[in-house]
């Protein structure tokens, strides 16, 4: 901010006690403290304020953009194989419950032999 010395101060001080007098010194100085202690903390919540809105603006736009999968992961294990057992169907999760299920019985498919016609 400003970067006053001990010697600017002593001077402001001497000739504020100079034009103002001693009896309003006082008052003024006090008013003037007032209105520095104001401007710091409307200062301290606008970049407070600001610093909000960026963050804010950053989740935003983290939260709009689709990740990609991380690369460097390892896929998990495959999921133990269980060999089917004689006589045992396994049941298809996706078709309709039913009561007892009947093996489809052996038919012979038509065979065509190729005519010379």
């Amino acid at each position: 901010m400003l970067d006053f010395g001990f010697s600017e101060i002593l001077l402001t001080s001497a000739i504020a006690l100079v034009v103002l007098g001693p009896e309003r010194l006082p008052k003024v100085a006090r008013q003037v403290g007032n209105w520095m202690g104001r401007a710091r903390v409307m200062a301290r919540q606008l970049s407070e304020q600001l610093e909000r809105e960026v963050s804010a603006e950053e989740l935003l736009k983290e939260q709009s953009t689709p990740k990609p999968p991380p690369a460097n992961r390892i896929a998990p294990p495959p999921a133990p194989y269980a060999a089917p057992q004689a006589g045992v169907v396994a049941e298809d999760p996706h078709a309709a419950p039913h009561a007892e299920y009947e093996p489809p019985t052996t038919a012979t498919v038509p065979t065509t032999t190729p005519s010379n016609d």
